[in-house]
């Protein structure tokens, strides 16, 4: 059985944590920030955890982790 790909823009956009989770970096902190409050901002400036839903498509990606 031949080896499978990666799917490089899902290796550049997300981070495995220690314990396998993988963690994503928010949409909306790029540009037109002005009528976005400071809090707003301080929150899409963290990264977040991936919701379960999506991690069937996340194994299909990154069929060896990162």
């Amino acid at each position: 059985m031949p080896k499978l790909k990666t799917r490089k823009s899902a290796a550049k956009r997300l981070k495995q944590t220690g314990t396998g989770k993988f963690r994503h970096y928010k949409a909306g902190a790029r540009h037109i920030l002005t009528k976005k409050s400071a809090k707003r901002k301080r929150r899409l400036g963290q990264d977040a955890e991936v919701k379960k839903s999506e991690m069937k498509r996340i194994k299909a990606a990154l069929p060896y982790g990162l």
